[in-house]
């Protein structure tokens, strides 16, 4: 029984395995995106995570050890060069998996594995939305619940006016009833009017 065993052999011999791993590690080096299945990619990432690590401190010893695992100079050379100077503020995941559906022909989970600091659309993105967003942050707006207050003196006393009692009072100077008195008033003296022309 294989309970507890979570290491996927993905139906391979170790020999066979461990040579798979290699190329797709060295392609992804030199490539920075790869396609593949998930299965392949999580086990890809558990292989070169630590490869990628070991990268950081370019020494003879670290070289020969990343040399064990890919057996390309030329992926070591990349790896030192160019991957380990990008990588070196991160203090790990490396690697992105990007799912895109399942392969036609046997509906496997296909993926895209990628080196993280090595997409330029997505670092691209970050950076012109990096640069639109303001760096100080506004204080919050003032909440509308609490509305100042005018005090003013009428015949010695203290009374207290808001806007809201602003508009009350104004809606009542202009009441229909006044409107009706001065709509008659326009109505005399427009009578009067015409009575002194004649």
């Amino acid at each position: 029984m294989r309970h507890g065993k979570k290491f996927n052999h993905l139906s391979r011999t170790h020999e066979h395995r461990a040579a798979m791993l290699s190329n797709m590690a060295t392609s992804l080096i030199m490539h920075k995106r790869i396609k593949t299945t998930v299965a392949k990619a999580k086990a890809l990432q558990l292989y070169i995570d630590p490869l990628l690590t070991k990268s950081k401190s370019d020494t003879t010893h670290s070289r020969r050890i990343v040399f064990k695992y890919l057996q390309n100079k030329f992926a070591v050379t990349e790896l030192f060069r160019e991957v380990s100077v990008k990588i070196a503020d991160r203090p790990g995941g490396y690697t992105r998996i990007i799912k895109i559906g399942q392969r036609l022909g046997d509906s496997a989970e296909m993926c895209y594995i990628e080196l993280v600091d090595f997409n330029e659309n997505l670092l691209s993105t970050k950076k012109s939305s990096a640069a639109k967003k303001p760096t100080v942050r506004r204080s919050r707006k003032k909440s509308t619940t609490t509305t100042p207050t005018n005090i003013t003196e009428n015949d010695g006393e203290q009374t207290t006016k808001t806007p809201e009692n602003k508009i009350v009072e104004e809606a009542n100077e202009t009441s229909p009833e006044k409107t009706n008195k001065n709509s008659e008033e326009t109505d005399n003296t427009s009578v009067e009017n015409t009575d002194t022309n004649k």
